[in-house]
């Protein structure tokens, strides 16, 4: 298989250094087994690829002068209107973080009586650690994000 993709490559190289575009033939043997070579072998099966097809395409890029232009005011209207919408998320964060740490300080002032082992108190009290972390993170992101706006 390696060998295969080392022929394929030498060819696709080949092409694009030789003056004359090269002739590639893709060869299937009686057991299945497929091969590419610049010799035709009937024996083979061997089809041209160079005749029927391109041996490598590549896309062309779409040039800038194709893409639609947006005027300065409307792309300023759009990224004010990110912004008011990336403040209120960090807002009801900010909101929703001091909720989740007042949760968190109330559980953590009760002690149930079947939680005399201290690995109880841990694990209920784990979700509530879990979201104030997950909130920080949140803020912490969207802090980020408003700051990478122009």
């Amino acid at each position: 298989m390696m060998h295969m993709r080392a022929i394929s490559l030498f060819f696709l190289l080949a092409g694009f250094v030789s003056p004359a575009p090269a002739q590639v033939y893709k060869c299937t043997d009686a057991n299945g087994k497929i091969s590419y070579t610049n010799e035709n072998a009937p024996s083979k099966n061997c089809k041209s690829l160079t005749n029927e097809q391109p041996v490598s395409t590549i896309p062309m890029r779409a040039s800038a002068a194709s893409f639609p232009k947006i005027s300065s005011d409307t792309q300023k209207e759009r990224d004010s209107a990110r912004r008011q919408v990336l403040e209120n998320e960090l807002a009801n964060e900010q909101t929703a973080l001091e909720e989740a740490r007042k949760a968190l300080a109330g559980q953590e002032a009760v002690r149930n009586g079947n939680e005399r082992n201290y690995q109880k108190v841990l694990d209920r009290l784990q979700p509530f650690k879990e979201d104030v972390a997950r909130r920080e993170r949140n803020i912490e992101a969207l802090n980020k994000e408003i700051s990478g706006l122009r």
